[in-house]
């Protein structure tokens, strides 16, 4: 027989969704987003969708809505209303969906500059739409043939892009440090110490417990690094394997640990190192503020996360390796998945390379996103966002209102009111909160409390920042 698709395709009736004469009347299931018809289910959809975001951001009208907590619960109760009616609503997709957005803290608007929280670029989002609509699944070659080509591929680019060998995907850097524990607890038979500074990400140290870990090793950070000197001095004193972990763009003031300095010491004393990078590795892109990386090539283990300084949407993490053979420890067999004889006649084995099971192909939007931009074009978005944060430290430090704490290393400015105690300056950001005129984040340094303005939009202008400004200075009480 031939193998033309007539002969491959069933009859239109003849498939598991056709109609069975037992089957009772007869009533039309909801349309598939992918197969034949998927893209032109999606069209009329994809115009509900585009045109509630639109409605639902000119009532926010702002970064987040105002009236807190209580008032913003309340309106999506009232839209919301039954969750599992007996009858379904036609508008709900509508309603819902504007909803959301009227009740958004939107990381676009350039008032929001709380987090690590980036406004993701339209063409990714596009391409993540792609991925929601196919379905893949990274847990069996089956599942995501296409897909899990591209994720080795680009996975094993980024890392060599870091200095390193082989990528694991991961949900972002909570899942990357605790993969980085596991690979060297598993490198050192079953046990090892984490040695981190003050100001390292919390999911480290909660890693180690999860992991049933020895207590961690928090050593000084003065001026929010680690102190290469403390470091030394726990490493000739401690005994046991151990992992140092540094960080590349700390959470509360986007500072950069002495990674060069750390990585000799690390060499000197035989020790294990990971670089959690999950804000700072951005900097790899850009040809004017890469050399801030030096040393990350030296790392075991790196922490990578593109939905901060990669403008993708949620979630694009990376665990970067040095030594890929130590994935090795991950890998799991389940006949249905990766049957020994599937896996011996040239079927890639997709359960060694990452702890879940089901995974989206979140890889898609990275790819096209480093395709669309290549590494000049993302470099320059970080350039330009490095920039904005560099001149909005200068309209601080000029004012006479304000206190700054330091030049920004990345893209993230602590300030707040001179003279202003603690609470007050706590007062000034959920003031603005509660307004829903702005987003500032809040970060504890030297002892006190400081307002946090991550810049993380590209489309950020002077003017916006200067108008952020105003905003924390008409919030400061008198």
């Amino acid at each position: 027989m031939s193998g033309g698709e007539a002969t491959r395709r069933p009859p239109p009736d003849s498939g598991p969704d056709a109609p069975r004469a037992d089957a009772g009347p007869s009533v039309s299931p909801p349309p598939l987003a992918s197969g034949p018809g998927g893209p032109e289910a999606l069209r009329p959809l994809l115009g509900t969708v585009l045109d509630a975001l639109a409605a639902g951001v000119a009532e926010r009208g702002g970064p987040l809505p105002a009236g807190g907590p209580e008032a913003v619960a309340a309106r999506v109760a009232d839209a919301l209303g039954d969750v599992l009616p007996d009858t379904g609503d036609p508008d709900a997709l509508r309603a819902l969906v504007h909803t959301l957005a009227a009740g958004a803290a939107d990381p676009a608007d350039p008032l929001c500059a709380a987090h690590l929280h980036c406004p993701p670029l339209a063409l990714a989002t596009a391409a993540d739409l792609a991925v929601s609509a196919l379905n893949p699944s990274l847990d069996s070659w089956d599942q995501a043939p296409a897909a899990s080509a591209l994720e080795a591929a680009v996975a094993r680019t980024l890392a060599r892009t870091a200095g390193l060998a082989d990528a694991l995907v991961t949900t972002g850097g909570t899942e990357s440090n605790q993969l980085a524990l596991l690979l060297a607890r598993e490198a050192h038979g079953g046990s090892v110490r984490l040695v981190c500074g003050a100001g390292a990400h919390h999911s480290l140290p909660r890693a180690a417990w999860l992991l049933g870990l020895p207590d961690p090793v928090v050593l000084p950070a003065p001026n929010g690094t680690l102190d290469p000197a403390a470091l030394d001095q726990a490493l000739t004193t401690l005994s046991g394997p151990l992992l140092v972990a540094a960080t590349a763009g700390t959470t509360d003031a986007g500072l950069i640990d002495p990674l060069p300095q750390i990585a000799g010491l690390c060499d000197a004393h035989g020790v294990r190192l990971h670089v959690d990078a999950a804000y700072g590795g951005g900097l790899l892109f850009s040809d004017r503020h890469r050399d801030r990386l030096a040393g990350l090539e030296a790392a075991h283990t790196v922490t990578l996360d593109l939905h901060k300084l990669g403008w993708q949407p949620v979630a694009a993490g990376l665990l970067a390796v040095a030594r890929p053979g130590e994935l090795a420890v991950l890998h799991q067999h389940a006949d249905y998945l990766n049957a020994a004889d599937d896996s011996e006649a040239g079927l890639p084995d997709l359960l060694g390379r990452s702890l879940r099971t089901t995974r989206r192909a979140d890889i898609l939007k990275i790819a096209v996103t480093l395709r669309t931009l290549g590494r000049s074009g993302l470099g320059a978005l970080v350039d330009r966002v490095c920039t904005r944060a560099g001149e909005f430290a200068e309209l601080v430090r000029e004012h006479p209102g304000f206190e700054l704490y330091d030049r920004p290393v990345v893209s993230t400015v602590l300030f707040r009111p001179a003279e202003a105690d603690d609470d007050a300056v706590a007062a000034v950001r959920r003031r603005l909160l509660y307004e829903g005129r702005a987003v500032l984040g809040r970060a504890r340094l030297d002892g006190r409390l400081w307002l946090k303005a991550t810049v993380l939009n590209p489309h950020t202008r002077p003017d916006d920042l200067a108008h952020l400004l105003k905003l924390a200075e008409g919030s400061t009480p008198g």
